[in-house]
């Protein structure tokens, strides 16, 4: 999700730079929920790798394939741009008709994906992901990139009947890898903290085994709401509605920062220098990896966002 969400500020510098230029995105068909909010975005062209490889030989798998080969092989395209550097996404821009634009050999994250391209850009890896996309859609079309940092997406307007009417913070304490995670005593204590403030605090899950962590969470939160299941639309809605939200890392953290929320990011096992909470509003990282940030510094960090 992360990887997608570092990519709607390319929209909107390609949109800035060329207005009413076509612009289609192939995206993993469960983070689809993201590219559809910017609305320069044309065509949403959706691709299932991740489940493709649990049965790739099966009859169902490869009609599939065929399928999503001919749609995004209807246009032909003036430049087919690949911002994530993999093989897996360089074959993808491959299929495409059309210039085809990456990361050169020492620039990609896979440097074989750069064989696939006909034309290569060398971009640092020194820079945020953000700014490595942007670069190499600047540097792929010819234009310098606007500042500050524009993602383009707005949250739309749902209804979330079972939200309490109180100010509220989000507690984003799930993510992919166990070693990602901030202390569950942590969280408690922060979310006593906030209470006090007057700031009910929601806890959202995205699978059963979060579910139960924002359960156990909430029990020991006063009036802490454990979120029910959330679409990416209702997510985003959630999210712009908040006083502050705060995670680890975690897709949904990066959301809220395209959004405009302010976002505390809890980093203790990456760096937030490459890939952490990036955003022309309020936003800030603590901790690093093998140093997760303490209680009292995401406390008074929070506290901060809550006073000004």
């Amino acid at each position: 999700m992360g990887d997608v969400i570092h990519n709607l500020p390319v929209v909107s510098d390609i949109a800035s730079h060329f207005p009413g230029a076509q612009i289609d995105w192939v995206v993993e068909e469960s983070f689809a929920g993201i590219p559809v909010l910017h609305p320069a975005v044309s065509q949403i062209i959706p691709v299932a790798l991740r489940r493709w490889r649990k049965s790739l030989f099966s009859q169902k798998t490869r009609a599939e394939i065929q399928a999503f080969k001919i749609l995004l092989q209807q246009n032909q395209y003036d430049f087919v741009i690949d911002t994530q550097g993999l093989i897996k996404s360089a074959v993808i821009t491959r299929m495409a008709r059309g210039e085809r634009y990456g990361y050169a050999w020492h620039s990609a994250r896979e440097s074989l994906a750069s064989l696939l391209y006909t034309h290569t850009c060398d971009v640092t890896k020194a820079l945020h992901a953000v700014e490595r996309n942007r670069q190499l859609a600047a540097k792929s079309f010819g234009y310098i990139p606007a500042k500050p940092v524009d993602y383009g997406i707005f949250a739309p307007k749902t209804d979330l009947p079972w939200m309490t009417t109180m100010p509220y913070a989000v507690l984003l304490h799930a993510t992919s890898r166990d070693d990602k995670l901030w202390p569950e005593a942590d969280w408690v204590a922060l979310g006593i903290h906030l209470i006090r403030q007057g700031i009910v605090c929601v806890l959202p899950w995205g699978s059963p085994r979060e579910a139960e962590r924002s359960h156990r969470l909430a029990q020991q939160i006063p009036q802490a709401i454990a979120a029910p299941s959330l679409s990416l639309g209702e997510v985003s809605t959630l999210l712009a509605k908040a006083r502050v939200v705060i995670g680890v890392d975690t897709g949904i953290a990066h959301l809220a920062a395209a959004i405009h929320v302010p976002v505390i990011g809890l980093y203790c096992a990456s760096d937030p220098t490459l890939t952490g909470i990036y955003t022309s509003g309020p936003g800030i990282n603590v901790g690093s990896a093998g140093a997760p940030p303490t209680l009292h510094t995401v406390i008074a960090e929070t506290q901060k966002v809550l006073d000004a």
